[in-house]
């Protein structure tokens, strides 16, 4: 649905027609349609297929995006009161569920797509474009590995291909497991990074530069446990790409700096440029009782809970712009002629129910003590005061912050270099004090808890959590989030080593012979 380049001009993505699963080879007659062997003649065309590969960052109604905010329930911080939020905070989880088919469904469809790009750049005759043929290609490399950093980040062992699809008999396997995927990562990663400018200008603000292939390399080596390699990459990225923290936090989720400083790769959205080209973070994360003739229409289904607030460091500088700390109400109707206003309160009433946190019905307007509410809505995401249908807030995939505690966590891990500087850029820009002197297993506990203060709402928990965990091992990062949810809120789920991974979806068992389902669903 959205568009990943500045400005945002809504391009022809001719590169739906081109990866549709069956090549014009496997029909019977030779229709004169547009198709890969008779469109992709010059790296201008080319570029169109790579516009394509990536739409679908940000694409559908609930699409990539969105079914990454699902997926984070399981681990309890995040809640849902309906659909699918609710049913993963419940840990109600199944190979036929909608959001892992879609999400499955739009990555393979993008693999596709950055498939074909490579093999046409790779046969491509345009002399006095080479640069920019060898540079989309690697665009196209950086998004293949983007894609399946988050098909390995959510299931371990997804299917491997690195062909376009030519005729349906053609099924990848996942028979080299997450190792496969996890080298492929590595290739493509490093031969984008070779060939990507640092930076752009002009409409080509937005596309992979060669720092966010590197910060996707080195997620990929936190994943591995190549702790020495990871250090090595974070070092270069911190000390060669002159990307720094912004000094205020908020300018990574607000307008005037999109695309800029530690912002390093993102889907970008705008309704201004295309009426289609909005994202649904309102609708899905305004308050409940947000007035809706302010543009509080949607579903509001998804918050932080209230002892998650209540867990940040009253200094914090993150607070203002990871939650919405006050906003007008429209539970309690106009006041002379405005809405009141209502203030996050750690000591407000809070449930997990649809309106459990929300300032009170029968709370008086007039009363500021009463004027208070206990859940935790999503500032990063939110554009108060602006219709669903009307936002322009892009989507953040990757900052600088993620490359600074991914420093800090490999050198824990490995015992080589300065594993405090990393975390402490990133506790000095919230105004917290620097962590020092602590021992190996407390600074990994330290680096998790401030990755989940740094990047709540940025669909990177359940991930990270899972990452640093095994099921009844130590560390279990996962499993206590999961367990603490569940005791503090009587929720009706028990832990089980299902919780630590997704099944691969049904549909793709049931039309692949060539890939096995993870073994804790089978």
């Amino acid at each position: 649905m959205n568009r990943i380049l500045s400005p945002r001009i809504k391009y022809l993505l001719t590169l739906s027609m081109v990866v549709v699963g069956i090549s014009c080879s496997d029909l019977k007659e030779n229709p004169d349609f547009i198709n890969p062997d008779t469109f992709y003649k010059s790296a201008t065309e080319l570029q169109l297929g790579v516009n394509g590969i990536y739409d679908d960052i940000n694409s559908g109604f609930s699409g990539y995006f969105y079914d990454r905010y699902v997926f984070e329930c399981l681990t309890g911080e995040q809640i849902g009161w309906e659909k699918g939020p609710l049913q993963y905070n419940l840990g109600n989880v199944n190979p036929a569920d909608e959001y892992i088919e879609a999400y499955w469904s739009i990555s393979y469809r993008s693999i596709n797509r950055a498939n074909a790009v490579i093999e046409i750049a790779d046969g491509m005759k345009d002399p006095s474009n080479d640069a920019l043929v060898k540079r989309l290609k690697g665009e196209a490399q950086f998004l293949r590995a983007f894609y399946y950093y988050g098909l390995l980040s959510y299931f371990d062992n997804p299917p491997l291909t690195i062909k376009s699809t030519k005729g349906i008999s053609e099924l990848p396997t996942n028979a080299g497991g997450k190792r496969a995927v996890i080298d492929q990562i590595y290739a493509d990663a490093k031969a984008a990074a070779e060939v990507l400018p640092a930076s752009y200008s002009g409409p080509d603000i937005g596309r992979a530069t060669k720092w966010a292939a590197k910060a996707i390399l080195m997620k990929a080596q936190l994943w591995d446990e190549k702790w020495a390699d990871a250090k090595t990459t974070a070092d270069d990225i911190i000390a060669n790409s002159g990307i720094q923290l912004f000094d205020n936090f908020g300018y990574n989720f607000d307008l005037a700096h999109e695309n800029q400083g530690e912002r390093m790769f993102e889907g970008q959205v705008s309704a201004v440029a295309n009426a289609n080209e909005y994202n649904v973070h309102s609708a899905h994360f305004n308050p409940e009782d947000y007035p809706s003739d302010l543009g509080g229409a949607g579903w509001s289904w998804l918050s932080a809970t209230q002892e998650f607030r209540s867990a940040y460091d009253p200094k914090d500088k993150r607070i203002d712009a990871t939650f919405i700390e006050s906003y007008p109400t429209g539970r309690l109707g106009k006041v002379n002629g405005q809405y009141p206003m209502v203030k996050w309160s750690p000591t407000a009433d809070f449930n997990l129910s649809r309106f459990g946190g929300i300032v009170k019905a029968d709370a008086n307007p007039t009363d500021p003590k009463q004027l208070v509410f206990g859940k935790a809505w999503s500032g990063k995401l939110v554009e108060l005061g602006t219709n669903w249908t009307n936002t322009e807030k892009n989507t953040i995939y990757l900052r600088l912050a993620d490359v600074l505690l991914g420093h800090s966590e490999a050198c824990n891990e490995s015992g080589q270099g300065d594993k405090f500087m990393g975390v402490n850029k990133v506790r000095a820009r919230a105004g917290l004090t620097p962590l020092a002197g602590l021992s190996q297993s407390a600074l990994r506990d330290a680096i998790i808890k401030e990755r989940m203060q740094e990047f709540i709402f940025e669909q990177v928990m359940y991930p990270e959590l899972r990452r640093k965990s095994k099921p009844g091992g130590q560390p279990d990062y996962l499993g206590e989030r999961i367990n603490h949810y569940i005791t503090k809120y009587t929720v009706g789920r028990t832990l089980k080593p299902r919780d630590y991974v997704l099944p691969l979806p049904l549909k793709e068992l049931q039309g692949n012979p060539n890939v096995t389902q993870n073994e804790a669903w089978k």
